[in-house]
């Protein structure tokens, strides 16, 4: 007689699965939460549609027309690029820019460093903290009026010192030599406190092991800062300066409220010269394809610092 065994083989579980229910997750779960979760993003996706994505498609078609704003939009093609390419305006702006960028980020990362070091090294007030975050949290136009009125060569109460010291006022926003660094100036003062709680952030995240290591081997403070707090802090440091860098391209509101591009074209930054082409001389197209040209420029200059810094890198392991 002869038995004939058969063997019963269960199914394989699915992998996903069985870690579903081991985390206690019931099947269907997550397609029972899609529509809520669908319905919570729905602002802002559509606020992104509205506001970012179709005027950024909107501006990107306009740079291939002349468009007037009482006349239809008209296709030129390339033109608006070729006269780009030969428009001096554009190219003494965007000197002008770079100069305030340089100015800007070189003082304004510098000090907000020094800044933050002291914090983490001198004091754990809160109030401290506040007072230096306070003047990111002031409008631009507001900061640009203050500094005007204490910068004033008649009425300021900056040249009023100055010409205690020396005899005559400084025209900082009227002298062609003074007023991109004076702009530049109020940018950073503007901008420290911020850049500096962000600094301060990822100093908190630096082991205290690392400095105790340090100082057994004999390294002094200004070293320490140099071969250990500076390289740890790389990745935030590269984030503070492409912020800084975009921020400071975009610069418009000081510039408006200060000198208005003056004197003599000396501080007409990019967004200043987009902003008279636009609402001024209301040629739109033109002014969207140096939008477009700034747009490029920001993206090159973004990627090329990740690249250049590995920001995607980290020392402390």
């Amino acid at each position: 007689m002869v038995t004939a065994t058969q063997d019963t083989k269960t199914p394989p579980v699915a992998p996903v699965a069985t870690a579903r229910r081991r985390r206690g997750i019931k099947p269907g779960t997550r397609r029972g939460h899609l529509p809520l979760a669908m319905l919570l993003i729905a602002p802002a996706v559509i606020g992104f549609l509205v506001f970012f994505a179709y005027p950024t498609v909107q501006g990107i078609y306009y740079s291939f027309t002349d468009f007037h704003v009482l006349s239809p939009p008209n296709w030129v093609g390339l033109a608006n690029f070729q006269q780009l390419l030969g428009d001096d305006v554009f190219w003494h702006s965007l000197w002008v820019t770079l100069y305030f960028v340089l100015l800007s980020v070189f003082f304004g990362i510098l000090i907000s460093l020094i800044t933050a070091v002291i914090m983490h090294r001198l004091t754990k007030s809160t109030l401290i903290r506040g007072i230096v975050l306070l003047p990111f949290l002031i409008s631009g136009v507001v900061a640009a009026m203050t500094w005007s009125w204490m910068l004033d060569p008649g009425l300021g109460i900056i040249n009023s010192f100055i010409t205690k010291l020396t005899g005559h006022p400084l025209l900082f926003f009227g002298d062609s030599a003074l007023a991109v660094p004076s702009l530049a100036a109020i940018s950073v003062w503007k901008s420290m406190g911020y850049n500096a709680i962000l600094i301060f952030a990822g100093l908190q995240t630096i082991p205290a092991t690392i400095y105790e290591a340090g100082r057994v081997d004999g390294a002094t403070e200004l070293q320490m800062f140099r071969r250990l707090t500076v390289p740890l802090l790389r990745n935030i440091l590269v984030m503070v300066v492409i912020l800084t860098v975009i921020g400071s391209f975009q610069v418009f509101d000081i510039v408006q409220v200060t000198t208005k591009g003056g004197p003599q074209n000396a501080s007409l930054v990019l967004q200043m010269y987009i902003y008279n082409k636009a609402f001024s001389q209301f040629d739109f197209g033109y002014a969207a394809t140096m939008s477009l040209a700034l747009f490029a420029m920001l993206i090159a200059i973004t990627f090329t610092q990740l690249r250049m810094t590995r920001a995607g890198e980290s020392d402390l392991t």
